[in-house]
């Protein structure tokens, strides 16, 4: 048993290094270097490896390193430099002398409010307060904490540095700076992103799985960033620990936490067209040791847009708890809630073409929405978490989450038809009114620490998680007799009258869907330069409604990462992901799940000890068991279809964030991919290639306090086939299109700041395509925005 006070780790390596030290100066032992391999994780179990690898002895204090993360440390190192490193922003300063290492904590003159804001969790490094464009450390992939470098999958992370910067308020704004995601807006509450060729689908709150309906969306692309730390999106199949889902990319938004220094801030803004928002954000401990801390965040923001008559308010709360039960045992519990409640909400877009077959052009400002159309959604979680951290280095985690998401809509719009340019007749409007959510239960439970096998250490995660989402849906459509005709389209304000919703809906949904997963991943040691993740995940799938029950399926998770040198690495994966299907072969039988199916290989590189990261991959998606129809019958007389090879992606990115230099930052990437079925293009909505890149610099000198910055986003044409007036089918094509961002900060003082963020500079006139519903939608023209933040 350690002692509490006390504790030394003895080896052969430590004793002679001991030696060695006693008959050598100090400066040269300190003077010396060693090789690390130190994945991010608690800090006593780094301290550990550290003393280790580093060949010294250990003595500390372990309350000291209760609630501390250390960041991963990897290469050829100063061992005092790479102590310095491990320590950097925990509040404690490290010392070596004669062969021995101790920890104390800094003088309360030298701790600062960066020290207090690490957070001891298996979700990764924080990126509040970092400053940075990149993370440490990320959990998203497969529950291991790894580095991006370590990660053999590609991952793009919107720190929240980023975030405060480009005033970057929802989660709209945030997709729209990820490298390698695009956006197709459906209308004025409801947009699909994209990756790789497939709608992302897949939402993660703090690694804990959620699955979005974009038919009845109910607050997943409306959330607010004021709670979140970053946003992780995970590029390619992630079945390891969604289970169920599509293969093009996982969205994670990780919480803030809080910490262990009081701090706070207040921030009011107000932009173009009478928006105006304000959020306040206070953190701290609750007792005097700092053992129980907690965090509350609350924003509040009443936008209208460039589209006439239109308004959306929107409030938030957040609060979270965070005891020490033990000095090895965390606790956490929390809750959120967001309201979004628009006026004249839109329903699909403008119709693409008029009566004649041309180009409906109408205004930017243009509103299809009736003045008492509204499409109200709210999402509301509570979560709690139990983390114990053994002696052995190994790490227990339990994580429960209930959420909410739900929607009033009562829509109306003039969206259907062609208009006739002479008279704007042609026009009919879509109505109807849908009441429903979807109450979500997840928990998780797994198992993360070191494994000693054939003279080496490796990491392995043993986990099980359960999740039960059940929807109810109450939908009614207009009373018949109801007159949908607008007499003329283009002197429409919206001012048609509500119609009357009958006593009781149309039609009813009420399903129940089960997941159940056992899941483990190894990263198996095998050289110094060279690791090889294995893993997989047994899943079981049921929605009795739907028809689909699914069990014992596997999917498999492999990577492996190669160390080039001390900043480049080879990698590539395998993953999968799989989709449950109720469609039927003529013989009756269900065709098996979608299969999805991810290869990815390239390099990254991590400069200034991972303050710079870069990657390059190349990468090809599958789905297969795809439905296509045979002709034929089922049993029961519907439609049969037979499974073939679907949707093939081929593709490659390139995306490098991080520091350039202390005061200069940077994210940017390019991706290119297309995608087929059977040889012919399809998700044409999402462009082949897009570019974006975003950088910000801190000034010196005179202009100290100024921070300067901007970004380009470009994306390649996009294009779907669209029905004309004569019911011929034809292809529309989007133009490719730039569009300029700029911001500006100036800190009065380290209390006060102002921030300015330009959007859309050269007021670019641009618009997206939904060809299902015959419409599209103008992009925002330029706008403007001005906050002023105090910070306690």
């Amino acid at each position: 048993m350690h002692s509490l006070f006390l504790r030394f780790r003895r080896t052969p390596l430590a004793r002679a290094a001991l030696c060695l030290s006693l008959a050598m100066p100090l400066h040269a032992a300190m003077a010396q270097t060693a090789r690390f391999d130190i994945a991010a994780q608690p800090l006593a179990g780094a301290l550990d490896q550290f003393a280790q690898q580093a060949g010294l002895q250990l003595a500390l204090n372990p309350a000291l390193l209760q609630g501390r993360q250390a960041p991963a440390l990897q290469g050829s190192r100063d061992v005092k430099q790479a102590l310095d490193a491990l320590l950097q922003g925990s509040g404690l300063q490290g010392s070596i002398d004669k062969g021995m290492l101790t920890v104390q904590p800094l003088p309360t003159g030298q701790r600062t409010l960066k020290e207090v804001t690490v957070t001891a969790n298996q979700l990764g490094e924080i990126t509040e307060g970092s400053g940075s464009y990149t993370p440490g450390s990320i959990a998203t992939a497969t529950r291991l904490v790894l580095t991006p470098r370590e990660t053999p999958q590609s991952v793009s992370v919107i720190t929240r540095q980023k975030m405060d910067d480009f005033q970057l308020t929802s989660i709209d704004q945030v997709m729209e700076h990820t490298p390698g995601v695009s956006i197709v807006t459906y209308d004025s509450e409801r947009t699909e992103y994209y990756a790789r060729g497939f709608a992302i689908q897949n939402f993660q709150y703090d690694g804990i799985p959620m699955m979005r309906d974009s038919a009845y969306s109910a607050g997943n692309t409306l959330s607010d960033m004021v709670m979140y730390d970053r946003v992780e999106v995970l590029k390619g199949a992630t079945g390891l620990l969604t289970g169920a889902g599509t293969p093009g990319a996982t969205i994670n938004l990780i919480r803030k936490k809080p910490t262990r220094g009081f701090q706070g801030h207040v921030t009011a803004s107000a932009g173009s067209r009478d928006s105006y928002r304000t959020e306040i954000d206070l953190s701290g401990p609750l007792n005097a040791s700092g053992s129980v801390r907690a965090r509350g965040v609350a924003a509040y923001g009443d936008r209208h847009s460039h589209l006439d008559r239109y308004e959306r308010k929107t409030d938030v709360f957040y609060g979270i708890v965070e005891a020490d039960l033990t000095p090895r045992t965390l606790l956490t519990i929390g809750a959120d809630s967001q309201h979004n409640k628009p006026h004249a909400s839109t329903w699909g877009g403008i119709p693409i073409l008029d009566a004649l077959g041309e180009f409906n052009a109408m205004p930017r400002s243009t509103n299809n929405g009736a003045n008492w159309s509204r499409w109200d959604q709210y999402t509301r979680t509570g979560f709690a978490t139990l983390e114990h951290a053994f002696d052995s280095g190994w790490v227990a985690k339990a994580q429960f989450n209930r959420q909410v998401n739900g929607y009033d809509a009562n829509l109306g719009a003039a969206a259907g038809g062609y208009p006739n340019p002479a008279d704007g007749s042609g026009v009919s409007m879509w109505m109807g009114q849908y009441i429903g959510r979807t109450t979500s239960n997840a928990g998780d439970v797994y198992l993360s620490g070191p494994l000693r096998l054939a003279g080496r250490e490796h990491e392995l995660v043993l986990g099980g998680s359960i999740a039960n989402r059940h929807w109810k849906n109450s939908g009614w459509w207009a009373t018949p007799g109801y007159d949908r005709g607008v007499p003329d389209y283009y002197q429409w304000q919206g001012d048609k009258p509500a119609p009357a919703w009958g006593a009781v809906p149309d039609y009813t949904n009420d399903e129940t869907t089960r997941e159940r997963g056992l899941y483990a991943a190894a990263r198996w040691n095998l050289r110094d330069d060279w690791k090889l993740i294995t893993g997989g995940r047994w899943s079981s799938y049921r929605n009795r409604v739907a028809g689909q029950d699914e069990s014992g399926v596997f999917v498999p998770y492999l990577g492996t990462v190669v160390d080039l040198n001390d900043t480049y690495s080879a990698y590539a994966s395998y993953t999968g992901i799989f989709t449950p299907q109720a469609l039927q072969d003529e013989q009756g039988r269900r065709l098996d799940p979608l299969q999805g199916k991810n290869y990815e290989a390239g390099v990254k590189a991590s400069f200034m000890e991972g303050r710079l990261n870069a990657s390059a991959a190349v990468f090809q998606l599958e789905q297969d068991n795809f439905g296509v129809e045979t002709g034929g019958t089922t049993p029961n007389g519907g439609a049969a279809y037979r499974a073939i090879k679907g949707v093939k992606t081929k593709g490659y990115e390139l995306e490098v964030s991080g520091q350039i230099t202390p005061a200069w930052q940077l994210q940017a990437g390019y991706s290119h991919s297309v995608s087929r079925r059977q040889g012919e293009r399809v998700s044409t909505l999402s462009p082949a290639s897009q570019f974006s890149l975003y950088t910000s610099h801190r000034l010196g000198g005179r202009l100290a306090g100024l921070t300067l910055g901007g970004g380009v986003r470009w994306q390649d044409k996009t294009w779907g086939d669209i029905s004309m007036p004569s019911t011929e089918v034809v292809k529309h094509t989007v133009k490719s299109y730039w569009l300029m961002d700029l911001m500006a900060r100036y800190e009065f003082s380290k209390q006060l700041l102002a921030s300015l963020a330009l959007n859309n500079v050269l007021d670019k006139k641009y618009y997206t395509i939904f060809n299902l519903y015959n419409t599209y939608a103008w992009g925002a023209p330029r706008s403007v925005n001005v906050s002023m933040t105090y910070k306690f």
